[in-house]
């Protein structure tokens, strides 16, 4: 959403089914490149400090909200620790000039050992300046955020809702580097077009597309035979669209991809039933796996490849194992998907 000169993204306030997140850290550039559950936890912390987010404070919010469906708080204190160590670059108005920010994300921070504890942290000087003088902001459906299942996905919507209400503009185009940088591609990883697209961009338009009250298409531009810059472009649905994304959102995830791919009938595939055993209900993983996890292929999501475990799993027998079966389908994973 964009607002006039004369309103401050300040002014917006988040309620029981959206947050504000302002423009500038929606198309900021990771140095550090941070994951999906990063991307959700940073969301939660800059809403619960949003009363007093300008000013020179602390704030204080429940583990348990960003713990989400996980059943532990190891999550929590590693997105914490690579949200502080993360470097972004901003652009932003000096003097009149477009220019460069770098600043980190987080502040410092406190966290208690108890489960049920509480976390207090800080929100960065530069960033609170830029925040202060923030007029351009996104509102971000709360359902939606947590139903996209990449991280890639979550900040393609946070673009499209940024720009959803820009009168006179439905298109903006973005060097292939730009892209990259904006969508939190890790160096060296994706380096091809084919690779890109493949990925990360089809399948984070497919998700938006299916969940948001907007269309995206993302176009490949060439300059000679080389794709140089896209195209990215955007319009709102109908009414019947937007209500087909808000079932969607109240869907189960299982089975969503068939359906994003139009191969199943949404209906019929809410139908089946999803045993307990998905939902981690007396199969909670051991925090051993998840460090085995991490040892084995490093730099995936293990939490996103842990719920697309479990939604491969509808259907079938419930293992014996849960941690041998997880790992055993983490290296079928990676080989498939290889980053």
């Amino acid at each position: 959403m964009v607002a006039d000169r004369s309103y401050r993204t300040l002014d917006a306030k988040p309620n029981a089914e959206s947050l504000v997140k302002p423009g500038e850290l929606v198309d900021l550039v990771e140095v550090t490149p941070l994951t999906l559950a990063d991307r959700r936890i940073y969301n939660q912390l800059l809403e619960n400090a949003w009363d007093g987010i300008e000013k020179p404070v602390t704030h204080v919010i429940a583990k348990a909200e960003l713990r989400g469906s996980h059943n532990a708080n190891d999550r929590i204190g590693e997105s914490l620790e690579r949200l502080m160590s993360a470097i972004v670059k901003i652009q932003v108005n000096w003097d009149g000039e477009e220019a460069i920010e770098r600043v980190q994300l987080l502040g410092g921070n406190i966290e208690t050992l108890r489960r049920d504890g509480l976390i207090e942290y800080e929100i960065p000087a530069r960033l609170r300046k830029i925040i202060k003088q923030s007029s351009v902001f996104a509102r971000l459906q709360r359902e939606v955020m947590f139903a996209l299942t990449s991280k890639y996905a979550l900040t393609l919507y946070e673009m499209v809702q940024k720009r959803g209400n820009l009168k006179y503009r439905s298109s903006e185009k973005f060097t292939l580097e730009a892209l990259r940088g904006v969508l939190g591609v890790p160096k060296g990883k994706l380096t091809s077009w084919s690779n890109l697209n493949l990925r990360a961009i089809k399948p984070a338009v497919a998700e938006v597309n299916a969940l948001s009250d907007y269309v995206v298409q993302i176009e490949p531009v060439k300059t000679g035979r080389r794709v140089t810059h896209v195209e990215f472009r955007w319009w709102r649905k109908d009414r019947d669209g937007v209500n087909a994304a808000e079932r969607e959102v109240t869907f189960s995830k299982v089975g969503r991809r068939a359906r994003v791919a139009g191969d199943v009938e949404p209906e019929a595939a809410s139908l089946k039933p999803r045993p307990a055993w998905l939902d981690g209900q007396g199969s909670a993983l051991r925090t051993e796996t998840y460090e085995t996890a991490k040892l084995r292929h490093p730099g995936y999501d293990i939490y996103f490849v842990e719920s697309e475990w479990r939604n491969w799993s509808a259907g079938r027998e419930a293992p014996r194992d849960p941690d041998k079966a997880f790992l055993a389908f983490f290296r079928k994973f990676s080989e498939n998907n290889p980053l």
